[in-house]
């Protein structure tokens, strides 16, 4: 498999009197590896060495695309392996299309959702979200669900393969798993100013953080990411590190 490894793009921002400067990172496709942690951490470190920053004193993070978290943890699958039962038929008809993504709108990501949250959660909440619709009230759907039904996302013709026919759930334990990657960066390197590992959830119309090794607030990441610079169709660039 070839290691693509790049610097694609590079964007400069201040928020709040800080000067951030991300790059945005080209890799190699991520697949399922009992040993992710290693694999990514060492793709950052390589990364780092690419970028001039790294060099000088500024403190730096990481920002991680939950998609390559939850492919690497196996929770991707092709939809020819996925067979909705009938309650994932009927109750994905329901769900509210998207310009940006799949979502729950889709057979395979409604049984998925059925399989992690159980049929009697995933009734409760389209009966509470069918309720409050008419009354203007918006997304009681996810928020009962949690941020695991929410990060659930099926294929998109402009995804890169395997995407583009697989349906996957959200990463597990994306907050150990941001501490994982951050002790095995330290261990492995010599870092200065490393402050820690994001793994986001972004598309065009939202940021979510669902785990954050940094002490940086999550309000502050996901304004940073705002325009979704990491983009959501062939980029193939899962990966940014932050310096400010």
């Amino acid at each position: 498999m070839k290691d693509l490894l790049e610097i694609k793009t590079k964007h400069k921002l201040n928020l709040d009197s800080i000067n951030y400067l991300i790059y945005i990172i080209k890799t190699k496709k991520f697949r399922k590896n009992i040993n992710y942690v290693s694999d990514i951490s060492s793709t950052i470190r390589r990364a780092l060495n690419l970028i001039k920053e790294s060099g000088n004193k500024k403190k730096w993070f990481v920002v991680i695309s939950e998609k390559v978290i939850a492919v690497s943890q196996g929770r991707s699958y092709l939809i020819k392996d996925i067979n909705p039962r009938i309650f994932a038929r009927i109750l994905y008809r329901f769900v509210r299309k998207n310009p940006y993504g799949i979502g729950l709108r889709s057979p395979w990501t409604m049984e998925l959702a059925i399989k992690e949250a159980g049929i009697t959660k995933i009734i409760y909440a389209s009966i509470i979200s069918a309720i409050t619709r008419p009354f203007g009230i918006k997304g009681l759907f996810y928020s009962i669900l949690g941020r695991k039904i929410a990060s659930i996302d099926g294929p998109t013709k402009y995804s890169i393969y395997p995407s583009n026919v697989s349906a996957k759930l959200g990463p597990l334990n994306p907050e150990e798993t941001t501490v994982k990657i951050q002790k095995e960066i330290i261990a492995n390197s010599s870092v200065i100013g490393f402050s820690g590992v994001v793994i986001l959830d972004a598309n065009d119309l939202g940021r979510d953080v669902l785990g954050n090794s940094t002490n940086i607030d999550n309000q502050i990441i996901e304004e940073l990411f705002k325009s979704n610079p990491m983009g959501q169709s062939d980029e193939q660039t899962p990966l940014s590190i932050v310096f400010f």
